[in-house]
C-alpha cells in the first residue's frame, strides 16, 4: 500500500466543488485548504493504482494541477502480495 501527499491547485471559485469531486475518488482524502485554491490531499492506494488515482484527480473539473509532494511505499506489504 502506498501513501502519497499531493498539493492540488484548483480554481478559487470552484474549491468547494473540487473538494467534493476529490473525496468521491476512492482512496483520496482532503485534509486542508487555504481558501485560495490550494488543497492538501492524501492518497492511499496500491502501487499499481497510484497513477490511476492521480489521473482521476487531474480529471476533476476545476483542478488546475496536482503535484506529488511525498510518497511512501510499504515494502513489507508489497512482499506479502
Amino acid at each position: 500500500m502506498d501513501i502519497a501527499g499531493i498539493l492540488v491547485m484548483a480554481r478559487p471559485e470552484r474549491v468547494q466543488a473540487v473538494q467534493v469531486g476529490l473525496t468521491a475518488v476512492p482512496g483520496v482524502e482532503v485534509h486542508a485548504g487555504d481558501g485560495k485554491g490550494q488543497l492538501v490531499v492524501t492518497i492511499e492506494a496500491s502501487s499499481e493504482d497510484m497513477m490511476s488515482v492521480m489521473t482521476k484527480i487531474h480529471d476533476v473539473p476545476g483542478v488546475l494541477a496536482a503535484n506529488l509532494v511525498y510518497q511512501h511505499t510499504n515494502i513489507e506489504d508489497e512482499e506479502r502480495a
